[in-house]
This record gives C-alpha cells, structure tokens and sequence, in this order.
C-alpha cells in the first residue's frame, strides 16, 4: 500500500528522525514475517491491537461497525427475498404481457446504471426536494423507533435495488424452465387449478437456485455496503474500510478486511449448505446405489 503510516501520525513536516523512532516503535522495520506473526498471534486471540490514528483498541471500533452494517444486511436480504422473488413470479406468470416487459425493462435499468447514482437520486429526492427523510447520518435505536428507522429507509432501498433487479431476474427464468417441465404441464392435464400448479409445483423448485444465490448475495452486500455507507455517512463496516484505507490505519484495515473475507467465506458456504441441502439428488455424503 503506499503512503508511509508514521508520516500520517506526524504529519508530512515530521523530523526524519522523529518518523524512524515512530517506525521503529511500531514494528515497521521488522521483517514481514515477524509483522504478519505477530499480528496473527494476537488475531487468534480476537486482540487486533490498537488503531493507529484513533489510538483506541480496534475491537469495539469494528464490532460497533459490524452491528450497524449487520441491521443494513438483514432488512435488505428480507426485502431482497420477498420483493425479488414475488417480482419473478409475477413476471413468469404474465410472460410475454406487458406487465412482464414493464418489469423487464424496470430491472435492466435498474442493473445497468451504477449504485453511487441511485444513492445520489434518493437523497436528492427524497431528503432534498421531498424533504421526507434524512439524508445521511444515523440514530440508535434507543434514541426513538421512528428516527432510528428514518435513517435506514435510504441506504436500505440503494442497497436492495440492484440485489432485487437481480433476483428477480433469476426467479424469472427458473420459474419459465420450470413451467415448461413435465411434472408441471402433467399437474395442469390433471386438472389441478393454475394456482395450485404455481404455489406446490412449480415455485418449490424454480426456488432452489435463487436460495442459493441469495446466500451468495450476502456477501456481495459487503461491496455495495462501502459505497452506501460511505455517501450516507452511515457508521458501519464499509465505511470504516473505507476511513482506514484513507487514514493508512494498517491494523484497521486489516481487522476490517478479515472480517469482510470471513463473512464472504461462510455466505458461499451456507449458498453450498442450502444447495444441498433443498436438493436431495446432490446432498453430501449421500450415494446412490444400483
């Protein structure tokens, strides 16, 4: 990374010698086996040391940042699921009626224009001309449920827009494979009313590969999460990323990127979990026997 941390703390008119006793101090002239062991020594223990510009322990820093990102990734993936989801099916029903390209057209715009632009439209709206919320910031719950939930309303919807464009998307083409199968047009032979079709044939299945993606979807979160966070000044994890990069916090950055590649990692194993497991031809340890 460049920049020189000590130049940082003293500023960029700091003695030479004042930024060699501060490197020295901080370990910066070890080798970088000895830095990354000792880091690791402390990480193992859930000690990541001290922020360097904050001169405060990173732990409650960044399980701060962690809580308040983890409410944003909550609601969103609910709301992802539920609207998502109802947006494909409606789609795949009405296929080829206008409803259907109305919906089409609303998710391609939606995926092919930049979320940074979406987040500037809301606040622009909705906190400027409309005057209905708070552009940036953020309350604590206990200071009041409808404040609390009045700076959430903004970077929870630029964060949805994109996952639901996406989800419905794919909703929609499983649930067009899905119809056209044969187990679905015996149930429709059999008389079974169309409704019925939909809810207990159909959807069950087309549903297995958009579970699965929702759970990669959490991970994906944490890169539309630093934009977000960082336009509405929202104090969670990408924002704090975003602070440390800026600030050459090396234990911050470090901290923080361990944390974002843990949730990365255990959001594609629970996509593989739930995969096998709504999938019974492909559950693990299961074999199949002539």
């Amino acid at each position: 990374m460049p920049g020189n941390v000590a130049y940082v703390i003293l500023g960029d008119f700091a003695p030479l010698d004042q930024i060699h006793a501060l490197e020295e101090k901080l370990g910066f002239n070890d080798p970088w086996y000895v830095q990354y062991w000792r880091w690791l020594s402390h990480v193992v223990r859930f000690d990541f040391g001290d922020s360097l510009i904050m001169e405060r322990p990173i732990g409650p820093i960044l399980w701060q940042a962690v809580a308040n990102s983890a409410i944003l990734a909550v609601i969103s993936i609910i709301l992802v699921a539920i609207i998502g989801i109802w947006l494909g099916v409606y789609s795949a029903v009405r296929h080829g009626r206008a409803s259907d390209h109305a919906v089409s057209i609303g998710t391609y715009i939606v995926l092919a224009v930049p979320e940074f632009f979406w987040c500037i439209v809301l606040i622009v709206v909705f906190a400027g001309t409309l005057n209905w919320l708070p552009a940036t910031g953020y309350t604590a719950f206990q200071d009041g449920f409808f404040a609390w939930a009045s700076h959430l309303i903004l970077p929870v919807v630029a964060l949805v827009m994109g996952l639901v464009a996406h989800v419905s998307r794919l909703t929609r083409s499983s649930m067009l494979e899905v119809m056209h199968s044969q187990y679905v047009v015996a149930a429709r032979a059999r008389g079974i009313p169309e409704a019925r079709v939909i809810r207990e044939h159909a959807l069950p299945n087309a549903l297995l590969p958009t579970i699965t993606v929702l759970a990669i979807d959490v991970g994906v979160l944490m890169g539309g999460m630093i934009v977000v966070e960082t336009i509405f000044s929202y104090p969670g994890l990408g924002r704090l990323l975003i602070f440390s990069i800026q600030q050459l916090d090396l234990p911050l950055i470090q901290a923080a990127m361990m944390v974002v590649a843990v949730i990365y990692a255990l959001a594609n194993l629970l996509a593989d979990v739930l995969y096998a497991f709504l999938n019974p031809r492909i559950r693990y340890g299961k074999v199949a026997h002539g």
